[in-house]
């Protein structure tokens, strides 16, 4: 008698190869159990203090987020801290690559700008926040952290990029006649491309967090970081978790869609992981 198998270990009619539904439960399965259990330990670890205040349940900081989630306000304050976090970060990609431009190929300009951007890189987000706060406005200061937090990060990056190209591949666009542009387009984009994401990737992350920390000192109008000082004042602690959780599945969201959108218009950065995979599921 044949056994009877399960839907995520059907067959497709390739031999050896799953069904594309049985694929997507295979790779989602490790993240649902390790969701599953950090909720487990985060609910034992409730009963066991037995204080809202401190540890509330999940069901709890869900019913809050549930709540918060129904009003007008939730998605305002999210828009708008978004709104801050991605006018920084654009800002700091356009800094950071020109600072990586300049940088390489003057020593003088190298020689002024890389102390300045080191310092700023080692610097602590609050005493940056703290100093900043002095000549900028509260509603334009999270912007203004996340792009001094980026730039750094994507000058770094470039920089190495920018060094490692290869100068036979540009010496071969020179022979064949190719001009700046097509040179450009055909050669220096796609061998910066891996660079540009894995810089981007970075900074998105550290724009996100280094600007709620600066909504949460400077407090200004219509923001999460005003939102989870305000529920820490008041004790409201399931609501300091519920905008906690809000903040970090933002940043898992838009780093989601940054890679999507890599993957589609920079199709050569997956070009060589995605081989590797196809070379892996070979030999199985």
């Amino acid at each position: 008698m044949t056994p009877i198998r399960p839907p995520w270990e059907e067959r497709s009619p390739i031999r050896g190869s799953t069904s594309p539904a049985g694929e997507r439960l295979r790779r989602a399965a490790p993240g649902v159990a390790a969701a599953a259990f950090w909720l487990v330990l985060w609910q034992l670890a409730s009963v066991v203090v037995g204080q809202e205040l401190l540890v509330p349940s999940p069901a709890v900081v869900a019913a809050t987020l549930a709540g918060l989630a129904g009003t007008a306000e939730f998605w305002q304050v999210m828009g708008l801290s978004l709104l801050r976090m991605a006018a920084g970060f654009v800002a700091g990609v356009v800094a950071g690559t020109a600072a990586a431009v300049l940088t390489t190929r003057s020593r003088v300009v190298d020689a002024l700008l890389s102390p300045a951007l080191r310092v700023v890189r080692a610097a602590p987000v609050a005493s940056f926040v703290i100093l900043a706060l002095v000549w900028i406005p509260t509603g334009r200061l999270p912007a203004f952290i996340a792009f001094a937090m980026v730039v750094p990060v994507v000058w770094d990056t470039m920089a190495q990029g920018l060094r490692s190209q290869d100068p036979e591949l540009l010496e071969m666009a020179r022979v064949f006649g190719l001009g700046r542009w097509q040179t450009l387009r055909r050669v220096r984009i796609p061998s910066l491309a891996p660079f540009l994401l894995s810089a981007c990737t970075t900074g998105m992350g550290l724009a996100w967090k280094s600007g709620v920390a600066a909504e949460v000192i400077s407090r200004p109008e219509v923001s999460i970081g005003r939102e989870l000082q305000d529920a820490r004042v008041y004790l409201d602690t399931p609501a300091v978790f519920a905008w906690t959780i809000t903040a970090v599945a933002l940043s898992l969201a838009l780093e989601r869609l940054f890679r999507l959108a890599a993957r589609r218009w920079l199709p050569s950065v997956g070009a060589p992981e995605e081989s590797r995979g196809r070379g892996d599921h070979a030999g199985v």
